[in-house]
């Protein structure tokens, strides 16, 4: 025992490099068993980014030119040069009172007159010669963060602009990359709040692939003193910003923006570029296309794409760019995916693609059979909003109609009252509807349950309880029988006390 205790101490040198030597052998065996092979079909797992061409720092400048600037959903043209030059580009502020939903109005400030602010397009190493003009009748100073911007505040402190003045600085667009810009004046929140951000595209020095159509998308969350719906001119609530609970997420600044006839338009076969941004100033937006899948995003609108994507999270303050190709035609649902949001509170746009459907990618509807299982039950959907307001004539009640239609019935009966084929009847000139107030009443209080007619057409859904008080109901029956081709009748808080009296 002594002895091999002697032979352990005597060999301790010889012994650790043979350990060694025996590692770096299994090493050697293990690339030649795995990767070799690997390597010789052209199918190695280790994927080397391609290193981007740089182009030299001290390549002069050739010319100069205005940048062309656009309101969403447009974009400004591809730029084609290959060279950098000089990009002149003014941004004006306004605080102006625009739509944020039908009947609701609100005090934006703005980078250009609307939210999100002008899309600026620049290609990297240009020299942009910025400048921010305050127009005199601002009640507040601004500035603006371009978050493509090295250096200082990504101009905040060099831009810092009273009402009535401009400022100017230059920065050179470094980094290629799609790039949120937003106030930065205290309180910054604030600012970011009442709408004031934007994109900044700058355009890699070898350009970008060519698409059919491109168009230009922002998110925002706005907190209002009332809550979504509520009719009127409506403030701005800091409370709810501080707790993140917004009243409204939408899309390019208001509910419907791009919906109906303002809806983004395409063909079967093009291929689209969406620039996407989220503007917050607090949600993360999980961006979403009802019904199409994104051939290639670039996250965060960096450089590197991945693919096949469905939902893909779009940072306060942040960007990405979705493209995809149009396989087949109809209505395709732009949403954040937070789906209450779209649903509810406005974070919905719709992408338009015309032409011939493909019945390979997409049949439609081939079947309806009635399937009745056991344990259906009318469910119901609780409203802890306030009384809404009285109505004083026909107008106002009509006016109060549309808010409380839009927030609880469009999603099922659609905008335009048509509804949805073998699903919810129509309330466009419906004879169901038209025949008996009393019996719609009862519909709209105790939800429905079982087949109707209406039109003609069979229906057998469920349309749950809405919780709506008689003023509410009121109001949105008298809404719908004004539009659509119906009969025109008001109906009154007493008619449906009466109604929902006699099923007590």
């Amino acid at each position: 025992m002594n002895g091999h205790d002697d032979i352990e101490k005597a060999d301790t040198g010889s012994w650790s490099l043979t350990h060694k030597a025996m590692k770096q052998t299994l090493l050697l065996l293990l690339i030649a068993t795995l990767v070799l092979p690997l390597i010789a079909r052209g199918q190695s797992t280790i994927s080397t980014p391609p290193t981007p061409a740089v182009e030299s720092e001290d390549v002069p400048l050739e010319g100069e030119e205005i940048a062309v600037l656009t309101d969403a959903p447009n974009v400004p043209p591809p730029i084609t040069r290959k060279h950098p030059t000089n990009v002149k580009v003014e941004l004006e502020i306004t605080e102006v009172v625009k739509r944020m939903a039908d009947g609701v109005d609100y005090t934006f400030w703005t980078f250009g007159g609307s939210v999100p602010g002008k899309f600026i397009r620049v290609r990297q190493n240009d020299v942009v010669d910025f400048t921010l003009k305050n127009h005199p009748s601002s009640k507040m100073p601004h500035n603006i963060d371009l978050h493509a911007v090295t250096g200082p505040g990504g101009g905040a402190k060099a831009t810092f602009t009273a009402p009535g003045h401009q400022t100017n600085f230059s920065f050179k667009a470094l980094n290629p990359g799609l790039f949120i810009y937003h106030c930065a004046t205290a309180p910054v929140g604030m600012h970011i709040a009442n709408g004031m951000y934007g994109l900044i595209l700058v355009e890699p020095k070898e350009g970008m692939a060519k698409v059919d159509k491109e168009f230009y998308v922002v998110q925002g969350d706005f907190y209002t003193s009332g809550k979504y719906g509520e009719p009127g001119l409506q403030g701005f609530n800091m409370e709810k910003a501080l707790e993140e609970n917004p009243d409204y997420v939408v899309f390019n600044g208001a509910v419907g923006s791009t919906t109906g006839e303002k809806a983004l338009k395409a063909s079967v076969g093009e291929t689209v570029r969406l620039y996407v941004g989220n503007g917050g100033p607090n949600l993360v937006s999980s961006f979403h296309v009802i019904g199409e899948i994104f051939d290639r995003v670039y996250q965060e609108g960096g450089s590197r794409f991945q693919e096949n994507v469905q939902t893909t999270l779009v940072p306060a303050g942040g960007s990405t760019i979705c493209e995809l190709k149009l396989d087949t035609n109809g209505d395709f649902i732009l949403v954040d995916h937070s789906i209450f949001r779209a649903f509810n509170k406005g974070a919905l746009a719709i992408l338009n693609a015309d032409g011939e459907g493909d019945l390979m990618v997409f049949s439609g509807q081939k079947k309806d059979e009635v399937y009745l299982p056991e344990g259906s039950a009318i469910q119901t959907i609780p409203n802890d909003s306030k009384s809404a307001a009285v109505a004083t004539n026909l107008a106002e009640r009509i006016t109060a109609g549309q808010a409380i239609y839009d927030r609880n019935c469009a999603a099922c009966h659609m905008p335009t009252g048509t509804g949805v084929p073998a699903a919810f009847p129509p309330l466009a000139n419906s004879d169901y509807l038209n025949a008996d107030v009393d019996r719609a009443i009862d519909t709209v209080l105790n939800g429905l349950q079982g087949e109707v007619t209406v039109n003609g057409n069979k229906f057998n859904s469920v349309m749950p309880t809405l919780g709506l008080d008689d003023e509410s109901v009121a109001n949105v029956l008298t809404y719908v029988y004004s539009k659509w081709e119906n009969s025109g009748k008001e109906v009154t808080p007493e008619q449906v006390a009466k109604v929902r009296a006699a099923k007590k």
